[in-house]
């Protein structure tokens, strides 16, 4: 598993914490003590959690934007999260390709979330993507 994918879970994890505890104040270097990740995943993972965190409205209202009849509460908390995460890659990180940015989230998804995730947020980046990024 690379270090990138490492970082996106590592990220996850923070966020479903934020998420679930309302409290925006999570130390990514703590959760990966808590969860035993590889040090050279932390600052990947800083960097996204500090970008959606600054973005978040923005994130969030794209992302309903392109969930045709799904608002962001009635989502899975982990579904909305991994789709925070790739919104911001898509839109904040152009040196990473769209279709990685894609896979990873379906990846993830498979691994982290219910079987249905996976082709809920393909759908949902897809039209992102084809908004914010013309490849």
């Amino acid at each position: 598993m690379s270090i990138r994918r490492k970082s996106r879970e590592l990220a996850l994890q923070c966020l479903y914490q934020i998420d679930q505890s309302g409290n925006p104040l999570t130390d990514v270097a703590g959760m990966s003590d808590h969860f035993d990740v590889n040090k050279k995943a932390v600052p990947y993972a800083q960097e996204l959690l500090t970008g959606i965190q600054s973005q978040w409205g923005t994130i969030n209202n794209m992302i309903e934007q392109h969930a045709k009849n799904w608002r962001l509460s009635r989502m899975a908390v982990i579904d909305r999260n991994i789709l925070r995460i790739a919104c911001f890659e898509l839109a904040h990180m152009p040196d990473v390709p769209s279709s990685v940015i894609l896979n990873e989230a379906i990846e993830i998804a498979k691994r982290f979330s219910t079987d249905d995730a996976a082709p809920f947020i393909n759908g949902i980046l897809d039209s992102i993507c084809h908004n914010i990024r013309k490849e």
